[in-house]
């Protein structure tokens, strides 16, 4: 059985959300054929409903940012970058549950991500 650690974010739009990571599973981006991450979060604002949310992390822009900084992004750095555009969708987004299921980390979102974590 494994124990998930439920975190808790305040929101920008005034909603107290907790969530826990559930996994990653390779996936595509979007209708086209080009790979991705998908990352999985359960989440409830309510403490009644729990929804699943997923954070899709293109391969390109993984890359793109590879190529760009002359180095590889850590397993860790890829799953801060992922957790940045989940708050961002917490802060900018009103209904999560009918409007934020399906989040994508792009190569600007990815490059801002990682300048506030500080990765170089």
């Amino acid at each position: 059985m494994t124990i998930r650690r439920m975190k808790t974010y305040t929101g920008g739009q005034g909603y107290v959300y907790q969530y826990y990571f559930v996994g990653k599973r390779p996936a595509l981006a979007g209708t086209g054929k080009d790979p991705a991450t998908e990352y999985i979060f359960d989440v409830t604002s309510d403490r009644k409903t729990t929804f699943a949310i997923t954070v899709i992390l293109p391969d390109s822009a993984v890359r793109k940012w590879n190529v760009n900084h002359g180095r590889n992004l850590t397993d860790a750095e890829q799953y801060g970058a992922v957790k940045m555009r989940l708050f961002q969708g917490f802060d900018e987004i009103e209904d999560m549950m009918g409007q934020g299921r399906r989040l994508v980390v792009d190569g600007e979102s990815l490059d801002q991500a990682l300048t506030t974590l500080g990765v170089q």
